[in-house]
């Protein structure tokens, strides 16, 4: 059975803890293998860990893990709230100032994945060397300044430049290769889906609340909001976030250290010298269908954030301030697929076949979208899927990397990750402005993401589960 079997689909385990067990006290991670802090120094044998041996306590988050996944949660979720603000409304936005093309329009709303890409393996790999926490920081102060640059800006060609610079502050992969540092494996694909669930609450939250928000403060003050979030992200990191060492390939602390930082600190990495070579490492065959299933996804997403708020309002006549009722529909009536999804993932003993299942989701989404989105009832039942398939293969996607990748490579292999991501995110809303514009229009739109959908299926070979990692 694969991850989540043994709860037997209780979600109730997912934050069960019971302080009265090995467990509880003694946080198994790659340092101790399951023995107590002291003993992962000087080698001395501790009594088995209870929820590595198996039942569903196995599957419980540890208190210091419980602080993390939710503080990290409440980080990634803040900056994309920031992102997703803009999603709903700023290609309307951009086509409305001095020198917009469609194009342009496009390109503003994918801009910042040029950045990002070209940073995210920077970015990880400095956090491999120099700590997540420091890395962070810098990306979320970029991030600020962009925002602001945005909230000032007077012209198409400056909000685009805005955005390359909120782009800059490439944080998703050191944020992701924290919460791996700070998690157990068997509870690491719950705790990516708490990371998915917090992006998918600021999903929702950004659909609903940006069209009559912006309706109000205009997309000036929208920039504002996303500047305000970087500072509370940067707060929550520093004060919350518990303290770990923020270089994971330290020297590993001994004896009396070793046995108090096993009493006050997350379950941290074992010490793995520096390696020139881990960008190399990390691009092999295992990982590379997840760097390009990630960025389809990520292609298809901004590409329909083009296409659909312009089909809302000039085939459908739908005004801006109105769209939030139906992207607030569509994507409650969505958890009906995606529920579904994470838990067939979670009982089956190859939950990689289970992603092909989404990805088909995902393409007759699309391919729905350019038949139907000149009705409204079409568009929104076809939204419906969409929102369901992204949902899953969002949290599904980084959860298998994180297991795929050791950890002496897992900063460069979420780095390539998040490249591909925000490529994508750069590509579709660049292909969707140009498709736009052209001759193609709207079919065009989520026609080419259809095929980007077709392709990713195509390629796509689930990998029989890891028997390490797999319990009956």
């Amino acid at each position: 059975m694969g991850e989540g079997g043994r709860a037997g689909g209780n979600w109730a385990n997912w934050l069960e803890y019971k302080p009265d067990s090995p467990a509880g006290k003694f946080p198994v991670n790659d340092s101790n293998d399951g023995r107590r802090p002291d003993a992962a120094a000087d080698g001395r044998a501790s009594p088995p860990d209870r929820r590595s041996a198996g039942g569903a306590a196995g599957l419980a988050f540890l208190p210091a893990e419980r602080r993390a996944v939710g503080a990290l949660a409440a980080i990634y979720a803040t900056r994309m709230l920031g992102l997703f603000l803009l999603l709903p409304v700023l290609a309307l936005y951009a086509a409305e100032l001095p020198g917009a093309t469609a194009a342009l329009a496009g390109l503003a709303v994918g801009a910042y994945g040029l950045t990002q890409a070209l940073l995210q393996i920077p970015f990880g790999v400095a956090s491999d060397r120099f700590g997540r926490r420091p890395v962070i920081t810098a990306g979320l102060v970029l991030y600020a300044l962009g925002s602001v640059l945005g909230a000032l800006a007077g012209s198409v060609w400056a909000v685009i430049v805005a955005r390359m610079v909120q782009g800059a502050g490439a944080v998703s992969a050191p944020v992701t290769a924290l919460l791996a540092d700070l998690t157990r494996d068997t509870i690491r694909t719950r705790a990516m889906a708490l990371i998915g669930i917090s992006i998918a609450g600021s999903f929702l939250l950004s659909l609903v609340g940006a069209p009559a928000l912006s309706a109000k403060i205009g997309v000036p003050g929208l920039f504002w909001v996303m500047a305000a979030l970087a500072v509370g992200a940067l707060v929550l990191l520093w004060t919350v976030v518990p303290a770990t060492p923020d270089a994971p390939h330290a020297t590993a602390p001994t004896g009396a250290t070793a046995a108090t930082a096993g009493r006050t600190a997350a379950p941290q990495q074992a010490a793995v010298p520096p390696r020139p070579s881990r960008v190399a490492g990390a691009w092999n065959r295992t990982l590379r269908p997840y760097y390009f299933g990630m960025f389809v996804l990520h292609f298809v997403l901004t590409a329909t954030f083009v296409g659909v708020p312009n089909a809302l309002q000039e085939q459908l006549g739908v005004a801006l301030a109105e769209h939030w009722k139906t992207y607030l529909g569509v994507f409650v009536l969505s958890l009906a697929g995606t529920v579904p999804l994470v838990f067939w993932t979670e009982r089956s003993r190859h939950p990689d076949g289970v992603m092909r299942y989404g990805i088909a989701l995902l393409l007759f989404a699309q391919g729905a979208l350019a038949f139907a989105y000149g009705s409204y009832w079409g568009l929104a039942c076809a939204l419906v899927g969409f929102f369901a398939a992204f949902n899953f293969l969002e949290a599904r996607l980084p959860a298998r990397l994180s297991q795929a990748a050791g950890p002496a490579a897992r900063g460069a292999a979420l780095g390539l990750f998040a490249t591909a991501q925000f490529l994508g995110a750069f590509a579709g809303g660049a292909a969707g402005g140009l498709l736009h514009g052209s001759a193609l229009g709207l079919e065009g739109v989520f026609g080419v993401s259809a095929l980007g959908a077709l392709a990713w299926l195509l390629v796509y070979r689930p990998k029989p589960p890891d028997p390490a990692r797999t319990r009956e």
